[in-house]
């Protein structure tokens, strides 16, 4: 008896179900023709009612989710979802496939969306106009967004006319397609039209166009990126920045649009660090198979916040993708280096070496490893070894040669120091400082006429470079005992840095050679008083000389 009335209760709600279902279907199709708010909220109302007396109807989780995705009520992905629960109960419904395939063509998953077209044409047969002009207009957006291939072309026109034939057998309420075609069809019209513009030039038009675009089609995530990339060809990137927010704002998913995002920040609007880390770890959600390059730029902007710890992270993370990479070796050595964990900087730095993707991009790195062991560790051989193994590297690397210079000068050997510093002058004849190192190293080894040459083509190169101002009146005061002449240059060293203590110290030797007592006085107290911030020399030396004026 029981059973008699639990299988009466079951279809009793099957019957409420249907006729609620078909309540949907009347309320939904004037809701189609007339557009009126109480048509939807009726259709919505009825379609659950069916849900809730049958649950396993499919027909009432695939229509109540365009409905309700339709007005804003739910996103792609609850669409799908509610699709896909549809199947679950009947796997061979070819209308909840065209749906399903609707609304992952939205999402822009090509592939899971004609899969369930092309599911769909072989369930209805020759009743398969719909899937098939569905499949054709997925071809035609993907189409939209990347770079069609000729067998895309053929096939968009193989399932667009076949199923354009088929309408005869399949004569349904065809509201979903004709507004996807109208929709897909204007968004490539105007993309077309405004990359034409762009290529005669009216980039200023295109821009306009576009803007249009967004608003007619709704398609902002498209027509506000093809802005920003227009902006950032003028380099307008205030406006550049506001159009990729909007498409970002449309599409927070779309993976293309959120790099350019990140990518504009970081690169122009370095105030906005916190923005950029913020995108970049979204895009570690959206788009795992491109970590390793995420966690790359993750790390460049902790270094920029001194954020040294998360920085070396994100170097690691990287590394951990793509180990045998050279830049994230690089770059990992960098962040060491900052972090002052030398050792494990020198380790990295060897690593991209030991790589070698450019000669001119591994000298560079050479020069790093080289600076550490001079600079830190006061290794001079293993850092002349390293510069010198840049140089070999790339032969026109001219701060490579400078730093051999001076590492050589350091050591004491003079000689080779010349050579390297007129191999920094060959590299670069136009560059002051190699001329100014150069005449040191020639002093150093009392060539002075060479020296004095050197320095005087320092400074016609660059009259405001106060070293070789100061450098230059040292000649003229101790090798030719010239205070006279000396006396403009640590004046005019003066002039360009006034907290320039070595050259207060040799003004004032130069007015004691001079007997310019007050005159010397005034530049030892002014060196003194200088040399408490920059330390330069000792203070008993200006001391004694300042007291030794006024001796008897």
């Amino acid at each position: 008896m029981s059973e008699q009335l639990s299988a009466s209760q079951n279809e009793i709600e099957i019957n409420l179900a249907l006729e609620e279902l078909e309540n949907a279907r009347a309320a939904h199709q004037r809701y189609l023709i007339k557009q009126q708010e109480e048509d939807w909220n009726l259709a919505i109302e009825n379609y659950i009612n069916a849900a809730k007396h049958n649950p396993e109807l499919p027909e009432a989780y695939y229509r109540l989710a365009f409905l309700m995705w339709e007005k804003g009520e739910i996103d792609v992905d609850a669409a799908i979802e509610q699709c896909k629960m549809a199947l679950t109960f009947s796997p061979k419904s070819a209308n909840a496939r065209i749906y399903k395939g609707f609304f992952e063509k939205l999402a822009d998953n090509y592939e899971e969306a004609e899969s369930e077209f092309k599911k769909a044409i072989s369930l209805t047969g020759i009743k398969s106009a719909r899937p098939r002009l569905m499949l054709a207009l997925s071809i035609l957006r993907r189409a939209n967004k990347q770079k069609a291939s000729f067998k895309d072309v053929l096939n968009f026109l193989y399932y667009f006319i076949s199923g354009s034939v088929m309408l005869s057998y399949d004569i349904p309420s065809l509201k979903i397609l004709t507004h996807s075609m109208k929709d897909d069809l204007s968004v490539f019209a105007y993309k077309k039209a405004g990359a034409f513009l762009e290529k005669i030039r009216m980039t200023k038009a295109a821009y306009n166009l576009y803007n249009v675009a967004a608003t007619k089609t709704g398609h902002k995530e498209i027509f506000y990126s093809l802005m920003g990339d227009i902006s950032v060809k003028e380099k307008e990137h205030i406006k550049a920045y506001d159009a990729y927010k909007k498409s970002y704002d449309a599409n927070p998913k779309n993976t293309v649009n959120l790099m350019k995002l990140a990518t504009l920040t970081q690169t122009y609007f370095p105030e906005m660090v916190d923005e950029s880390i913020d995108y970049y770890t979204e895009l570690l959600t959206l788009n795992p198979e491109q970590s390793a390059f995420t966690y790359y730029e993750l790390g460049h902007l902790y270094l920029k916040k001194e954020d040294k710890i998360n920085a070396v992270s994100a170097f690691k993370l990287a590394l951990e993708q793509e180990k045998t990479n050279p830049f994230y070796h690089n770059s990992l050595a960098f962040a060491y280096l900052k972090a002052e964990l030398y050792e494990d900087a020198i380790n990295h730095y060897n690593m991209a070496i030991s790589i070698n993707p450019d000669n001119e991009w591994t000298a560079m790195v050479c020069h790093a490893l080289g600076s550490i062991y001079g600079e830190i560790f006061g290794n001079l051989e293993l850092a002349i070894e390293k510069y010198q193994i840049g140089i070999d590297l790339d032969d026109k690397n001219y701060d490579l040669k400078i730093s051999l210079g001076d590492a050589l000068m350091a050591k004491g050997d003079v000689e080779n120091a010349i050579r390297a510093y007129c191999g920094a002058i060959s590299s670069n004849p136009e560059n002051y400082r190699a001329y100014s190192k150069a005449g040191i190293a020639l002093w150093e080894n009392d060539m002075i006429e060479e020296a004095m040459v050197s320095l005087h083509k320092s400074i016609d190169l660059n009259p405001n470079f106060d070293i070789a101002q100061n450098n230059l009146g040292v000649i003229y005061l101790d090798s030719l005992g010239c205070a006279s002449d000396a006396l403009p240059y640590f004046e005019k060293a003066l002039e360009i840095n006034p907290s320039y203590t070595m050259a207060y110290f040799n003004a004032g030797r130069a007015n004691e050679m001079l007997d310019k007592k007050t005159q010397a006085a005034e530049y030892y107290q002014m060196a003194l008083d200088m040399n408490k911030l920059t330390e330069d020399l000792q203070d008993s030396e200006i001391t004694e000389r300042l007291h030794s004026l006024f001796e008897l």
